[in-house]
Protein backbone atom coordinates (compact mmCIF):
# COMPACT_ATOMS: atom_id res chain seq x y z
CA UNK A 1 0.00 0.00 0.00
CA UNK A 2 0.84 3.25 -0.55
CA UNK A 3 0.26 6.77 0.93
CA UNK A 4 0.10 10.06 -0.30
CA UNK A 5 -1.33 13.74 1.22
CA UNK A 6 -3.94 15.23 -0.26
CA UNK A 7 -4.40 19.22 0.78
CA UNK A 8 -8.54 20.18 0.41
CA UNK A 9 -7.07 24.23 -0.61
CA UNK A 10 -9.03 27.29 0.71
CA UNK A 11 -11.25 28.06 -2.20
CA UNK A 12 -12.72 24.83 -2.09
CA UNK A 13 -13.69 25.07 1.61
CA UNK A 14 -15.22 28.24 0.97
CA UNK A 15 -16.81 26.75 -2.11
CA UNK A 16 -18.37 23.90 0.13
CA UNK A 17 -16.58 21.07 -2.18
CA UNK A 18 -15.01 19.16 0.73
CA UNK A 19 -17.85 16.09 0.68
CA UNK A 20 -17.68 16.28 -2.98
CA UNK A 21 -13.89 15.43 -3.62
CA UNK A 22 -14.20 13.18 -0.89
CA UNK A 23 -16.58 11.09 -2.20
CA UNK A 24 -14.47 11.17 -5.83
CA UNK A 25 -11.59 9.75 -3.78
CA UNK A 26 -12.99 7.33 -2.16
CA UNK A 27 -15.29 6.66 -5.11
CA UNK A 28 -11.63 5.55 -6.65
CA UNK A 29 -11.48 2.92 -3.76
CA UNK A 30 -8.79 4.80 -2.03
CA UNK A 31 -8.95 5.05 1.71
CA UNK A 32 -8.46 8.23 3.80
CA UNK A 33 -6.58 7.13 6.98
CA UNK A 34 -6.14 10.98 8.58
CA UNK A 35 -7.60 13.82 8.58
CA UNK A 36 -7.99 17.15 10.25
CA UNK A 37 -9.24 20.70 9.22
CA UNK A 38 -6.91 23.90 10.12
CA UNK A 39 -5.56 27.02 8.43
CA UNK A 40 -1.96 27.25 8.05
CA UNK A 41 0.03 30.81 9.11
CA UNK A 42 2.23 32.23 6.79
CA UNK A 43 5.23 30.93 8.35
CA UNK A 44 3.23 27.46 7.93
CA UNK A 45 2.39 27.89 4.25
CA UNK A 46 6.30 29.70 3.54
CA UNK A 47 7.62 26.29 5.11
CA UNK A 48 5.39 23.48 3.46
CA UNK A 49 6.37 25.28 0.09
CA UNK A 50 9.62 26.19 0.58
CA UNK A 51 10.81 24.34 -2.30
CA UNK A 52 9.04 26.73 -4.43
CA UNK A 53 11.34 29.76 -3.08
CA UNK A 54 12.38 31.95 -5.89
CA UNK A 55 9.45 30.91 -8.44
CA UNK A 56 7.47 33.51 -9.65
CA UNK A 57 4.43 31.85 -8.06
CA UNK A 58 5.65 31.47 -4.49
CA UNK A 59 3.93 34.59 -2.87
CA UNK A 60 0.59 34.92 -4.17
CA UNK A 61 0.78 30.56 -3.54
CA UNK A 62 1.94 30.97 0.13
CA UNK A 63 -0.37 34.20 0.23
CA UNK A 64 -3.52 31.93 -0.81
CA UNK A 65 -2.76 28.95 1.56
CA UNK A 66 -2.80 30.72 4.39
CA UNK A 67 -6.32 33.08 3.35
CA UNK A 68 -8.38 29.97 5.19
CA UNK A 69 -8.82 26.77 6.37
CA UNK A 70 -7.94 23.79 4.43
CA UNK A 71 -8.22 20.02 5.00
CA UNK A 72 -5.32 17.57 5.39
CA UNK A 73 -5.62 14.17 4.45
CA UNK A 74 -3.60 11.19 4.22
CA UNK A 75 -4.88 8.86 1.64
CA UNK A 76 -3.96 5.34 1.54
CA UNK A 77 -3.92 2.30 -1.80
CA UNK A 78 -2.56 0.50 -4.74
CA UNK A 79 -0.93 3.07 -6.89
CA UNK A 80 -2.26 6.02 -4.16
CA UNK A 81 0.58 8.69 -5.53
CA UNK A 82 -0.22 8.23 -9.09
CA UNK A 83 -3.86 7.45 -9.06
CA UNK A 84 -4.84 10.63 -6.97
CA UNK A 85 -2.47 12.77 -9.57
CA UNK A 86 -4.82 10.96 -12.01
CA UNK A 87 -7.82 11.59 -10.68
CA UNK A 88 -6.63 15.40 -9.29
CA UNK A 89 -5.93 16.47 -13.30
CA UNK A 90 -3.37 19.12 -14.42
CA UNK A 91 -2.41 21.65 -12.02
CA UNK A 92 -3.31 24.73 -14.55
CA UNK A 93 -7.67 24.28 -14.17
CA UNK A 94 -7.70 25.79 -18.37
CA UNK A 95 -5.44 22.61 -18.94
CA UNK A 96 -7.18 19.88 -17.10
CA UNK A 97 -9.42 17.54 -18.41
CA UNK A 98 -13.07 17.21 -17.96
CA UNK A 99 -13.76 14.83 -15.10
CA UNK A 100 -10.91 15.43 -12.89
CA UNK A 101 -11.04 17.17 -9.62
CA UNK A 102 -9.87 20.50 -10.96
CA UNK A 103 -11.44 19.91 -14.32
CA UNK A 104 -14.76 20.01 -12.94
CA UNK A 105 -14.23 22.20 -9.66
CA UNK A 106 -10.92 24.76 -10.09
CA UNK A 107 -11.18 28.41 -11.42
CA UNK A 108 -7.88 29.64 -11.85
CA UNK A 109 -4.24 29.48 -10.04
CA UNK A 110 -3.07 29.36 -7.60
CA UNK A 111 -6.71 28.82 -6.38
CA UNK A 112 -6.78 25.01 -8.34
CA UNK A 113 -8.81 23.37 -5.19
CA UNK A 114 -6.20 20.82 -4.44
CA UNK A 115 -2.91 19.50 -3.64
CA UNK A 116 -1.63 16.29 -3.92
CA UNK A 117 1.79 15.02 -3.55
CA UNK A 118 4.27 14.52 -7.06
CA UNK A 119 6.28 11.59 -5.57
CA UNK A 120 7.13 8.90 -2.97
CA UNK A 121 9.84 11.41 -1.34
CA UNK A 122 7.29 14.24 -0.91
CA UNK A 123 4.77 12.68 -0.03
CA UNK A 124 6.82 11.02 2.53
CA UNK A 125 8.12 14.37 3.72
CA UNK A 126 4.36 16.63 3.46
CA UNK A 127 2.80 13.06 5.64
CA UNK A 128 5.65 14.39 8.18
CA UNK A 129 3.89 18.26 7.80
CA UNK A 130 0.75 17.87 9.36
CA UNK A 131 0.87 14.41 10.81
CA UNK A 132 3.75 13.66 13.13
CA UNK A 133 2.03 10.77 14.98
CA UNK A 134 2.49 8.85 11.24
Amino acid sequence: MERTLVIIKPDAVRRKLIGRIIQRIEDKGLEIIAMKMLKLSREEAEEFYKEHIGKEFYESLVNFMSSGRIVAMVVEGENAISVIRKLIGKTDPYEADPGTIRGDFALKLPENVIHASDSKASAEREIKFFFKEL
